[in-house]
């Protein structure tokens, strides 16, 4: 392993030192967190342009403050690792350019930095630009002759081609991200001009499409939505990290109705085994952790939270059984994510990295 591969690893809250650390901290274990802490920020830390909240100084960041110990330090380069994002973005904007998935999404993109600067304390000034950026993807745009959403990709869902693009539902890696940053943020009292009127345009994407992970450009102009498949319901793509994200947008508004959609919509899932067998790991990003913390959430919002605790006990019982199975130690797809998740504590605000509280 090279040098610069052994960073980037320690690097990522996904999978690398940082996710154990974030554990530790939960536990209130400083000092075991202080080791992998230092373990992953031996080679320095990227403020580059791969710089997101799941890797180099916005992970660290986003951890440190779990501890309730930020360094100016690691909040200045956070802050021009944003405003250079947030520049970035305004060109490819004025150049009548499509929106590259990490532009805008959670795991490496704006969604992800807005999440961050919304756990800060207090607020950053940079998060009302970042918010505006957000709900500047809610307004419609012109590519290959026709009207497309703001946040369509010109490139497949991993980056790759893919003729007349495609438009992300999921929370990792779609629209369902910045949604959750927009409705989150108007739960705390952060708004911009547009947020609402954002909020309502992408809840209506959402609900048409919850039962799949992205639209290509022929189903975009389809008069009905595709033909629902059973698939994953994970956290990162699918109906429960869709759900949730839903319920916070209703939530933001005060539109009991949508809220209770939400919440039917979730239950329908977590009562549909041919759904839930397509669930294989006990990680937090597409496995039985992820489900549970997401139903957790949705429980302590909810007005009928009992409805709910079947499915949290099912869940607990799925997690403990598999968690042991997972090779890696990390957040993302690792032991240390599945433990947070089965300990169901979240004293540190550690669930804002997922966008779910």
């Amino acid at each position: 392993m090279t040098s610069a591969i052994a960073v980037r690893r320690f690097q990522e809250l996904s999978e690398g030192a940082l996710g154990v650390a974030l554990l530790h901290i939960e536990r209130g274990d400083l000092a075991a967190a202080r080791r992998h802490l230092a373990q992953a920020v031996a080679g320095g830390v990227s403020t580059g342009g791969n710089a997101s909240l799941f890797h180099g100084a916005p992970a660290v960041e986003f951890v440190l403050g779990r501890a309730g110990a930020p360094a100016r330090q690691v909040r200045e380069a956070v802050d021009k690792v944003v405003s250079a994002r947030l520049a970035t973005a305004a060109r490819r904007r004025d150049g009548g350019e499509l929106a590259r998935l990490a532009e805008f999404d959670l795991i490496r993109g704006l969604a992800g930095l807005g999440a961050l600067l919304l756990a800060r304390e207090p607020l950053s000034p940079l998060l009302h630009q970042v918010l505006s950026y957000l709900v500047s993807l809610a307004q419609p745009v012109r590519s290959w002759g026709r009207e497309v959403p703001g946040w369509w990709s010109g490139a497949g869902p991993a980056d790759e081609e893919m003729p007349g693009g495609h438009g992300n539902l999921g929370v990792a890696h779609g629209v369902a991200g910045p949604l959750a940053v927009l409705a989150l943020a108007a739960r705390h009292g952060a708004e911009v001009a547009g947020q609402r009127a954002a909020i309502d345009v992408f809840t209506a994407w959402l609900e048409r499409h919850e039962h799949g992970y992205w639209i290509t450009l022929d189903q975009l102009s389809a008069p009905k939505p595709p033909t629902p498949v059973t698939a994953r319901p994970s956290w990162c793509y699918g109906q429960l990290g869709i759900a949730r994200t839903r319920q916070l947008a209703a939530l933001a508004l005060g539109n009991q109705a949508q809220r209770e959609a939400a919440e039917n919509a979730a239950l329908r899932v977590l009562a549909d085994p041919a759904r839930l067998d397509h669930v294989t790991d006990a990680s937090l990003c597409h496995g039985w952790a992820g489900l549970l913390a997401i139903v957790r959430a949705m429980a302590t919002d909810s007005t009928a939270p009992g409805r709910f605790t079947p499915y949290v006990t099912h869940l607990t019982a799925r997690l403990t059984g598999t968690l042991g199975e997972l090779p890696k130690p990390g957040f993302l797809e690792g032991r240390a994510g599945a433990q947070l998740a089965l300990e169901g504590t979240d004293a540190t605000g550690w669930t804002r990295a997922l966008l779910i509280a």
